[in-house]
């Protein structure tokens, strides 16, 4: 049981949700479409949205199309760019919110501190930071883009002037005339980089690994083109498929690695175009395979390393001195402020440590450093657990938003079937599980996730990937369409009657 000084009223809630970013606002919309009112959505932030709450570095942006990255059930977003910024983004998540009256469910400044499952009572019994809850059902929305990853070298600590996680970014610090030493090559270095080297009176980027760049299409939407969309029929949904189509080919490539050949060569020729120094093209030029790393799009950020002060360290940073921050290759950069682009650790739910499941582990123990659930989605010996956006589920080319809808029609069918059979619990069988991701390993290993020749944040630190879904899209949507009950172990039947209230006559103590 949680641990408490002395008895507590109890909440009980049908379904509780952690985390508001669009995993959370999907869930609560689609659990309510499908008649089920009593849901409660926890967020630890000020406000809802998530990632796109917490990145505001500049420069931040989706890197698939807008009208993709976005819900299916709100088609007529009018998204201003073909790649939306984050303001926009966490516009349309708040006004989403609104659209489908999610007030009254949504409780921002709640922490869930800790999780545990009573097998006698078939609930969740929840510790946050307003006290205890119980939930028949628990959802975890909060995301694998969450836990920043910090830089960890010698000295660090003593640096002088500000450091930036682009993760937290603080828009009060000044970058007009300083020194800047961004560390890190990945999305957020390929994004922030252009967007700050104009006030900079220098910018040093310490690369330890290349990247594969291909060019962004990204231009403004025409008001104009939206209000066409808006009067043509299907004209939104006709532009969602196309988008979808495009992205699915590059996910034809990544399983197909000979294809991604082909990529590499239009990605040869974006760098040679951009970039006129041979020395600089060479440090810039991966010695993997496209799509082995996740693949970055960007028309400005090898233009930006161009300029004559922006300089490439075609290193790994291995201590900061004062304020010189030093490569591995014995470069040396003085600074004045230190932007630290170095991602999020992935692999890392933010409640596995503090989730407690039926035999008294948690999920972190159960998980032992390589995260595995069935479909991504039910995890055994977590009864009534559904993680969204979960363990293998996505890739270098989809849209997280079309897994997510597909794994939110496989959440209400779940919960659909406890209600007819009128069963206390669902629990993804042991076996079950192990073979899916047994076929899940041996199908990733032909692919460019597994065989292109890099170290990812695909991988966990016990080696195994973690992360990328080794099929088509169109094969993970027409899995989590199917809910097959014969998967799971199921409680004992109980009434039907359920608490129609959040306030429940349990208590713990």
């Amino acid at each position: 049981m949680i641990p408490a000084q002395a008895a507590r009223p109890v909440r009980h809630v049908r379904v509780v949700v952690v985390g508001a970013g669009f995993s959370g606002i999907g869930a609560a919309i689609r659990l309510r479409q499908a008649g089920l009112r009593d849901v409660l959505v926890l967020e630890k932030g000020a406000q809802l949205g998530g990632t796109w709450r917490e990145n505001t570095y500049p420069g931040c942006a989706c890197d698939v199309p807008s009208t993709l990255y976005s819900y299916s059930f709100t088609p007529g977003a009018a998204w201003s760019r073909v790649f939306a910024e984050q303001r926009e983004i966490h516009a349309y998540l708040r006004t989403t919110a609104e659209q489908y009256g999610l007030g009254d469910v949504l409780r921002c400044g709640v922490h869930v501190r800790e999780a545990r499952w009573d097998p006698t009572a078939g609930r969740w019994l929840l510790e946050t930071s307003e006290g205890p809850y119980s939930a028949s059902v628990l959802v975890l929305a909060t995301g694998p883009w969450h836990v920043p990853r910090p830089l960890d070298v010698p000295g660090i600590e003593g640096f002088a002037g500000p450091v930036l996680h682009t993760a937290r970014w603080d828009h009060g610090v000044d970058l007009t005339g300083r020194r800047v030493a961004v560390v890190g090559s990945g999305a957020s270095a390929v994004q922030v980089l252009p967007a700050i080297e104009a006030r900079a009176a220098a910018v040093h980027l310490f690369q330890r690994t290349a990247q594969w760049v291909l060019p962004k299409p990204d231009l403004p939407v025409p008001a104009a083109f939206n209000r066409a969309l808006d009067r043509l029929p299907g004209a939104r949904r006709a532009l969602r498929a196309g988008q979808y189509t495009l992205q699915e080919g590059f996910g034809f490539a990544f399983r197909h690695p000979r294809v991604a050949g082909l990529l590499e060569v239009g990605a040869r020729a974006h760098l040679r175009l951009a970039v006129r120094d041979r020395g600089v093209r060479e440090a810039l030029t991966p010695d993997y395979r496209l799509g082995c790393k996740r693949l970055l799009t960007s028309s400005t950020f090898y233009r930006a390393l161009s300029r004559p002060h922006v300089h490439l360290h075609p290193t790994a940073v291995t201590a900061v001195r004062g304020n010189e921050v030093i490569g591995a290759d014995g470069s040396t950069a003085a600074t004045d402020v230190l932007v630290t682009a170095t991602g999020f650790r992935v692999g890392e739910l933010p409640l596995a440590a503090g989730l407690y499941g039926a035999d008294g582990r948690t999920l972190h123990e159960a998980w032992d450093g390589a995260p595995q659930a069935y479909l991504g989605t039910s995890v055994s010996g977590f009864p009534n657990l559904f993680l969204l956006l979960g363990p293998n589920l996505l890739g270098g080319s989809t849209s997280a938003i079309t897994v997510l809808e597909a794994q939110l029609t496989y959440l209400t069918a779940a919960l659909a079937h406890l209600d007819r059979g009128g069963h206390r619990a669902l629990d993804v069988r042991p076996g079950v599980q192990a073979a899916h991701n047994a076929a899940v390993q041996e199908a990733l290993r032909t692919t460019v996730y597994d065989s292109g020749g890099c170290t990812s944040y695909y991988f966990s630190a016990s080696g195994r990937n973690t992360f990328a879904w080794p099929w088509s899209t169109g094969r993970l949507v027409r899995r989590l369409n199917r809910f097959d009950p014969a998967c799971y172990a199921w409680g004992e039947p109980v009434g039907r009657k359920r608490p129609t209230t959040r306030e429940d006559p349990l208590t713990i103590s």
